[in-house]
């Protein structure tokens, strides 16, 4: 039966992905049973959880046409990389993986394909999955001679019985332990001995319990999953433990258990939060020092500026706006490197319309895009770009008008973006005398966007356009 019923809560509790993508997921959950009876096998929906280190199964749907693949139900597990590589591929390549041979949690060999679920922008939003139980298959190719050789061959690998110790384990960046049904370790590798000497401080020896030297693992032999994953924290260090059991004529012959050492790592990825957290309140005070700049100009054109300078004042301070509105928006987003261009232009764009010295006219304004993330870089630059060309609107295309309109649309083409303007004013004369806001307006895109920028006259007003990659190009290409 198809698992749809969580699906919504699952994908708030545990991942990033927005509304409308959660809905494109049960959309496609609904048809699941179809897809499980039309192919005789398992099918999942897989999503990153929020800080993407693992997986988590938001729907499933188990076929009435054949056996199912899993004895127990899955939504709600977590599904980790080590176990099925070929879901984290797609969730972060967007390639598809088909016929891919893979290892339930269960311990059952699976056919495995995945392809991906795309949402916005051609986001990779989740993986479909579907698994068909071939372990017949490989009992009928004399699967009990074969796992018979195969366990023997592993026993002698591991244990040294072998004529030559194979030096593969001895080698290994993991400590390596193989330990019999009791417990008790057959085997070690010399990471691991090193391992048992530093944190335990004691001798590793063949025959004593991995229990003595790590008490907090007796949960993992436990957990009833062959395959099981856990971080764990041992004597001030993160080490990242795996879990096989090994079986033989369907009896437990044994575990290994693997620790790797993610101290660094775990360490590195703290530095980079704390390093968020500061970037975070730099912007946080780049925002308050623009806003107490423009309250500033506020309080000086109160106390009395001339008429012509009270124009170039008002310029000044919508210029500072725009530019607080960039960090604005970083702030009320969980990242501190792009900014949403729709939620920008906006900003922007109401401040210049709806600002109480255009009282006199009605001016309304229109937006026209999709939600777009760019580098917080090249939003500072957009937003100057586009603060004088609403402004420059505005202050000249309604000139002996009451009303006016203001049309403002973006889109994304490849890896270029496009900005347009248009307004049905009296039009764009190129016999003008050239403004600051339009050399501004030049030089951002020209050094800092590195695009194109198009002014002319339409039928019914102007229209301003701008070009810019979303990676910056040199001038000599």
């Amino acid at each position: 039966m198809t698992r749809t019923i969580s699906l919504d809560a699952l994908c708030r509790l545990h991942t990033n992905l927005a509304k409308e993508d959660i809905g494109k997921i049960e959309e496609i959950a609904s048809n699941l049973r179809l897809t499980a009876d039309l192919n005789r096998a398992n099918v999942f929906i897989d999503c990153l959880t929020n800080e993407g280190k693992h997986a988590i199964v938001v729907a499933e749907a188990i076929p009435q046409t054949s056996t199912s693949v899993y004895e127990n139900p899955v939504v709600g597990k977590f599904v980790y990389e080590a176990f099925e590589p070929a879901v984290f591929f797609t969730l972060r390549t967007g390639k598809q993986m088909f016929l891919n041979r893979a290892l339930t949690q269960e311990g059952k060999t699976v056919e495995q394909s995945v392809v991906p679920i795309k949402g916005a922008n051609n986001r990779v939003i989740a993986a479909l999955i579907m698994e068909k139980d071939i372990s017949e298959s490989v009992r009928n190719q004399e699967r009990m001679k074969t796992l018979s050789k195969t366990t023997e061959t592993l026993s002698e690998i591991l244990i040294g019985i072998a004529e030559k110790r194979s030096i593969i384990p001895e080698i290994m960046g993991e400590a390596l332990f193989f330990i019999n049904p009791e417990l008790n370790i057959v085997y070690f590798n010399l990471t691991a001995f090193n391992l048992v000497s530093e944190v335990c401080a004691s001798e590793c020896i063949v025959g004593t319990s991995i229990t003595d030297y790590f008490p907090c693992l007796e949960h993992i032999f436990d957990h009833p999953d062959k395959l099981f994953m856990e971080e764990l924290t041992i004597a001030n260090k993160v080490f990242q433990v795996k879990k096989v059991s090994l079986d033989e004529y369907d009896q437990t012959s044994g575990a290994l258990i693997t620790f790797r050492d993610m101290t660094e790592l775990r360490e590195k990825e703290r530095e980079l939060v704390v390093k968020s957290v500061m970037i975070h309140e730099i912007h946080h005070r780049v925002k308050n020092n623009l806003q107490t700049v423009a309250s500033l100009l506020r309080l000086q054109m109160r106390r009395g500026v001339s008429k012509e300078s009270k124009v170039h004042f008002l310029e000044s301070l919508n210029r500072i706006l725009s530019i607080a509105s960039v960090y604005e928006i970083i702030l009320s987003s969980s990242s501190v490197d792009d900014v949403e261009v729709l939620s920008l232009i906006e900003k922007i764009g109401n401040i210049l319309v709806y600002s109480p010295d255009h009282e006199d006219k009605d001016i309304t304004i229109e937006y026209t895009g999709t939600k777009l993330l760019i580098p917080s870089d090249k939003a500072v630059s957009m937003a100057l770009v586009i603060n004088e060309l609403i402004q420059n609107c505005v202050k000249h295309a309604f000139r002996g008008r009451e009303k006016g309109k203001i049309h403002v649309t973006f889109e994304q083409n490849g890896q270029e973006i496009a900005v347009q303007i248009k307004d049905n004013g009296v039009g764009y004369s190129e016999e003008a005398k050239p403004s600051l806001g339009l050399d501004i307006v030049k030089r951002m895109i020209t050094h800092d966007l590195s695009g194109e920028f198009v002014i002319k006259c339409s039928e019914k007003g102007t229209v301003a356009s701008v070009r810019f990659p979303l990676e910056r190009r040199g001038y000599g290409e």
